[in-house]
């Protein structure tokens, strides 16, 4: 009977210890589950990070500033890539532009060189911009003036927007230059502004010009209204009726103003000597085809014909157009300004 309890007893713990065999087991195949499921999350985790980190390496690629283009040292800082507010320079974002001025005064035939750098695809040049007064009212507002123009924010007809290689503008010498000549040096020498002086060697011509310019704004000879230029060849008979006023000269002022000009020019060339600057002449240009193919490479543009549609409006002799020229002849004959009285017009 003890045997036969005994061995009731024994087959019992047996029975009992193969019922809990399952939920071991369960537990170890539960446990091994949570383990690979954590494992196979962290390496997911892993791959999201890289793929992220990848993805901004890339936009940090993009972002890149434009690479420098191989040119002299000394080139460098005349170099810009400008990134304005109003548009996208697209494509062209990394295409360099040159600044640049044309430092000229009135009636030296600005206007008409002005619109031979716009004919060129690359090249906008603003017009005369400090004309209007209260842009030059003082060096704060002429500064921030010139950066809209620079930064290409400054929208004319002749904005050549995304692909501009050369951007500037037509400023004269009484138009704040030469009154704030020590800051706008500093600002052209930290900025890489390049200055094309252009003036007119027969400064006779040119007070012929600024007097008949003169009465026309007063007089308003083309039907009440006041034209400086003639800016098409279907409007020639405009011009024929502007080159028919004849100034007197005042004989007594003529020398004196002759040199005052002369003075003007010479100041502006000793202010900013230390710019980086080619100078012109209107009427080399007017006869040497080559002073334009200069004028592009000193802007680092490509090589093109450049055309004007503009007319003049004085193409005689002088004598043509001085309602006193004996008069005149006699006051400069004998003086350095002598030359002056054979001025040449050609078309």
């Amino acid at each position: 009977m003890a045997e036969d309890l005994c061995s009731f007893t024994k087959d019992t713990f047996i029975l009992k210890s193969t019922k809990k065999s399952p939920l071991v087991l369960r537990m170890i195949v539960l446990m091994f589950v949570m383990v690979c499921g954590v494992y196979i999350c962290s390496i997911c985790i892993k791959q999201i990070s890289t793929r992220t980190n990848t993805e901004f390496l890339n936009v940090q690629v993009i972002d890149r500033p434009c690479p420098v283009p191989y040119i002299e040292p000394w080139e460098i800082p005349y170099v810009h890539y400008p990134e304005p507010k109003i548009f996208s320079r697209a494509e062209c974002k990394c295409n360099p532009v040159q600044y640049f001025a044309i430092l000229s005064m009135q009636r030296s035939g600005s206007g008409w060189f002005e619109t031979l750098l716009n004919n060129h695809t690359n090249i906008s040049s603003n017009g005369e911009i400090f004309s209007v007064k209260v842009r030059r009212s003082n060096i704060s507002s002429i500064f921030e003036t010139l950066d809209k123009i620079y930064n290409l924010d400054w929208f004319t007809s002749a904005s050549k927007n995304e692909c501009t290689a050369a951007v500037g503008l037509k400023w004269m010498l009484n138009q704040g230059l030469l009154q704030h000549h020590d800051e706008i040096v500093e600002y052209f020498r930290t900025r890489g502004v390049s200055a094309i002086f252009l003036f007119r060697r027969n400064l006779l011509s040119r007070m012929i010009s600024v007097l008949a310019n003169s009465h026309d704004r007063d007089a308003k000879l083309l039907n009440g209204t006041h034209k400086s230029h003639v800016h098409s060849p279907h409007e020639r008979f405009q011009a024929k009726i502007l080159a028919k006023y004849k100034p007197l000269i005042n004989t007594t002022l003529l020398i004196r103003n002759l040199k005052q000009a002369e003075d003007t020019q010479a100041k502006a060339l000793g202010y900013f000597k230390s710019t980086r600057h080619i100078i012109l002449y209107y009427e080399d240009v007017l006869k040497n085809c080559t002073k334009l193919v200069d004028v592009q490479e000193f802007l680092k543009v490509p090589r093109r014909e450049l055309r004007s549609r503009q007319v003049k409006i004085h193409k005689e002799a002088l004598s043509n157009y001085v309602e006193n020229w004996d008069v005149v002849q006699k006051a400069l004959e004998g003086t350095r300004y002598q030359g002056f009285l054979h001025g040449e017009y050609r078309k």
